[in-house]
């Protein structure tokens, strides 16, 4: 393994909450209130995907690209006043940084990425920010993760993902990468059977990382 993935909401940062109750917020304002099992399906992917999805299964009559523009106006108000990093964020970054290569694949757009980062003051610790805005395929698709690798200079084999969501998971297997789901309480319920392993949090993804790191240079353990 040369290089370490994060995927952002609900792995780096607890914004899964903010996006479910941004998207409740915009239902109400249609007079429809949306199911969990909606906002689960709409977890990981492109923004613009997600909207589709929201539009569709409320009935509305509404652009997803409008849709989208008004729910970026709330997620903006609500990462300002509630971003929040996920138990074991920092501690997890510095262990690994140096050691491999770090990056970041986000179904979010580059707007909220930046915003992210830079809330954090992890810039300097990502060889590779990759947002959703020049993706074509969104998760559970595999193109951001080949896309990551490929910006890394790596195989996607050599290349471990950390995800909090099904749809991750799958797009990270689908393209070649090891996958550590960390399930978000947002993802409770879904399938990880296509993840190699789960850990609980953050913290507990760590000793597995090195195992992982431990066999790749002692042979298999």
């Amino acid at each position: 393994m040369e290089a370490l993935i994060f995927d952002m909401d609900g792995l780096m940062v607890d914004t899964e909450t903010l996006y479910f109750e941004a998207e409740k917020n915009l239902a109400r304002r249609f007079g429809r209130e949306v199911k969990e099992e909606t906002l689960a399906r709409m977890m990981g992917r492109k923004p613009l995907e997600s909207l589709v999805i929201f539009a569709q299964e409320l009935n509305l009559d509404v652009k997803p690209e409008d849709l989208l523009e008004m729910r970026t106006a709330i997620m903006k108000r609500s990462l300002l006043r509630n971003l929040r990093p996920m138990p074991g964020l920092y501690t997890i970054v510095n262990i690994f940084s140096g050691r491999l290569k770090l990056a970041i694949a986000t179904g979010a757009q580059q707007e909220f990425l930046d915003l992210i980062v830079d809330s954090l003051g992890l810039r300097s610790k990502f060889d590779v920010l990759q947002a959703s805005d020049e993706i074509k395929e969104g998760k559970p698709q595999p193109e951001i993760y080949l896309v990551t690798c490929q910006k890394l200079g790596l195989k996607p084999q050599d290349c471990l993902v950390l995800e909090d969501s099904a749809n991750g998971v799958l797009a990270a297997r689908r393209a070649g990468c090891y996958v550590i789901a960390v399930p978000s309480p947002q993802a409770k319920g879904q399938d990880f059977s296509s993840a190699h392993a789960i850990a609980s949090d953050l913290f507990a993804a760590i000793p597995i990382i090195e195992k992982l790191l431990l066999s790749a240079n002692t042979g298999p353990l």
